[in-house]
C-alpha cells in the first residue's frame, strides 16, 4: 500500500511539473511554428494550432534576404565575445584579493561591490551615456559593452569559489616562489574552471539579449545587434508575424543552441546559484 501510494505521488508530481514545463515553453514552441507557417494559414486560431500545416522556409529566406542578418549576427556575437573576456578577466582578478588576501576593509570593499546589485541601469543608464559620448565611444563595439565589462554578480560568483579551493594549494605555490599573480594564473584559474565557464555563460547569455544600452549607445545600423534587429523587423513587417517569428527564431537559435551544449558546465556553487549541470 505504501508503496503504491509513492508511485502515485511520483506520477502526479512528473505530471505536474510536465504540465508546468509545457506552459512555460508554449510560447516558444508558437513561436517557432508560426515562423514555418505559410501565408495562406491562419495564425491566430482557438485554440492555437502550434505545428504548422504546411512548413516552409520561405519566413525565413525573405527575412534573410530583406535585411542584412548576417552582419546582425556577427555584430551580436563580437559584443558578447568581447564581454565574456572582460567579465573573466576582470572579475577573477577582483574576486582574488577579495578572496585570498588578508586586507583592512576587505569586507568594507566587497559589501559595497554587492550593493551596487541593487542599483537599477535606469538609474546609471544617463551617465554612461555621458561618458560613452564624452569617450567617443558611440557606434562603437567598445560602447556597447561599456555597461558589461565587468559585474558585481561576476565578482560575487568568483570570489565564493576562490574561497573553496583549499589552502594547500596556495601555500605549495608560495614555497615554490610563485608570486600573486602567478597564483592567480596557475593555480586558481584553472582550480575555478566551472564557475568561469558558468559565469561566461550568463555573460554571454545577458550580452546577446540586451536591447536597452544598445539602442541608446548605437544609431548606425551597421553596428545594430540581433535585438535591434528583430525590434526593427516588427516596424518593417508588423502586418505579418510569420516574417517577425522568424527573424526571431534567428535571433535566439545561437543562443538556444550554446545553452544545450554548454549546460553541464553550468553547476552548483557555494553562492546558492541552484542552477543544474
Amino acid at each position: 500500500m505504501a508503496k503504491r501510494q509513492t508511485i502515485t505521488k511520483t506520477l502526479g508530481t512528473y505530471i505536474a511539473l510536465s504540465a508546468i514545463a509545457f506552459l512555460m515553453l508554449f510560447p516558444l514552441l508558437w513561436l517557432i511554428g508560426t515562423s514555418f507557417k505559410s501565408p495562406t494559414e491562419d495564425i491566430f486560431t482557438f485554440p492555437p494550432q502550434i505545428f504548422p500545416a504546411q512548413p516552409t522556409w520561405g519566413n525565413f529566406v525573405t527575412v534573410w534576404e530583406t535585411y542584412p542578418f548576417g552582419r546582425y549576427l556577427v555584430n551580436s556575437l563580437v559584443v558578447s565575445l568581447l564581454a565574456v573576456g572582460s567579465n573573466l578577466l576582470l572579475c577573477s582578478l577582483a574576486a582574488y584579493p577579495l578572496a585570498r588576501l588578508d586586507f583592512r576593509g576587505r569586507e568594507f570593499v566587497f559589501a559595497l561591490i554587492l550593493a551596487t546589485i541593487m542599483i537599477p541601469f535606469q538609474i546609471v543608464m544617463i551617465p554612461l551615456y555621458i561618458l560613452a559620448v564624452n569617450l567617443g565611444l558611440r557606434n562603437t563595439y567598445l560602447g556597447i559593452i561599456l555597461p558589461n565589462l565587468t559585474s558585481a554578480f561576476g565578482i560575487f560568483l568568483l570570489r565564493q569559489a576562490l574561497r573553496s579551493v583549499p589552502l594547500e594549494l596556495e601555500e605549495a605555490a608560495r614555497i615554490d616562489g610563485c608570486s600573486e599573480l602567478g597564483i592567480w594564473w596557475n593555480v586558481m584559474i584553472p582550480a575555478i574552471r566551472p564557475a568561469l565557464f558558468t559565469l561566461a555563460i550568463f555573460v554571454f547569455i545577458g550580452s546577446w539579449s540586451d536591447f536597452l544600452w544598445p539602442l541608446i549607445v548605437l544609431d548606425d545600423p551597421d553596428y545594430y545587434t540581433l535585438p535591434l534587429a528583430v525590434a526593427n523587423l516588427a516596424d518593417s513587417f508588423s502586418l505579418d508575424w510569420r516574417l517577425v517569428a522568424a527573424g526571431s527564431v534567428i535571433s535566439i537559435a545561437p543562443i538556444l543552441l550554446l545553452f544545450l551544449f554548454l549546460q553541464r558546465y553550468i553547476v552548483p556553487t557555494d553562492v546558492g546559484s541552484g542552477v543544474k549541470g
